[in-house]
């Protein structure tokens, strides 16, 4: 069973969804279903051509099983946007812009909605998630989780948690792992903001950052999310051990899957 099965959007969520990133590869993605994961998430960056076999390939595996693709674009423009979910045509898209940068730009921050309305409407198939930037503590000078997600509650089918880097000043929106966007930092987010988010809107959440097979017990059980994610925690690590991209430790993927699961059944 899973939570298409059980559940429609705006009931109480009574499944856990699990969320993986960054998988790039076929082989990756079977052994995610297999393993159980009901996201199998994957990262398109702009360089080079937005057309590449190999992600189409990965996309494709996870829309013929019982788990569902996300896909992440690494950039915003309208017409590519368009193009790449024509190519892919993923049954989650998933927008992560660093809002905060649009706190003073409301112009930019309406171009956003445009580009999920645009969205919505080439691609009624397509469900839209839409990551709302938390900081690691405190209540900087950041736009409100809760105001977010009414501004884009109408366009969007699911939100996502996730971390905005900090220092003592407050945040550094240009000193992200990706420029511009929120995501990989490996750090968990505020889960006190994240729960009142969580308890202000009728739209799944999924709590992401820093989740990983240690602490996603207590962050399920804390914030009471829809879903959770992973990517960072659940990588690979080399010999330094520092994080992997794009390649995962199967290992830690069926720890976090077994904690989650634990969590859901308290």
């Amino acid at each position: 069973m899973t939570f298409y099965d059980s559940i429609n959007f705006g009931e109480i969520i009574l499944y856990m969804i699990i969320q993986i990133y960054e998988i790039q590869t076929p082989h990756e993605a079977e052994a995610l279903i297999e393993a159980g994961v009901d996201h199998i998430g994957s990262v398109l960056t702009p360089e080079g051509s937005l057309k590449r076999t190999l992600l189409k390939e990965t996309i494709d595996v996870a829309r013929s099983s019982a788990s569902k693709s996300s896909l992440i674009p690494l950039f915003s423009e309208m017409d590519s946007i368009l193009h790449v979910l024509d190519f892919y045509k993923p049954d989650i898209v998933h927008f992560c812009e660093d809002l905060n940068k649009y706190k003073n730009n409301r112009p930019g921050l309406d171009s956003l909605i445009d580009l999920q309305e645009n969205v919505k409407e080439r691609f009624p198939e397509i469900l839209i998630m839409r990551t709302i930037p938390i900081p690691q503590h405190g209540i900087a000078d950041l736009f409100s989780p809760i105001e977010l997600a009414k501004i884009f509650g109408n366009v969007s089918d699911f939100f996502l948690t996730d971390t905005v880097i900090m220092n003592n000043a407050g945040p550094i929106p240009d000193n992200q792992p990706v420029n511009g966007f929120v995501g990989i930092t490996g750090l968990t987010c505020n889960w006190d903001i994240a729960r009142k988010l969580v308890d202000s809107t009728d739209i799944p959440v999924i709590l992401a950052g820093g989740l990983s097979p240690d602490n996603v017990f207590d962050g399920i059980i804390k914030v009471k999310p829809s879903g959770v994610d992973s990517c960072t925690q659940t990588n690979a690590r080399d010999m330094q051990s520092n994080p992997v991209r794009f390649k995962k430790d199967m290992a830690k993927v069926k720890r976090f899957i077994e904690e989650s699961r634990r969590a859901e059944a308290v």
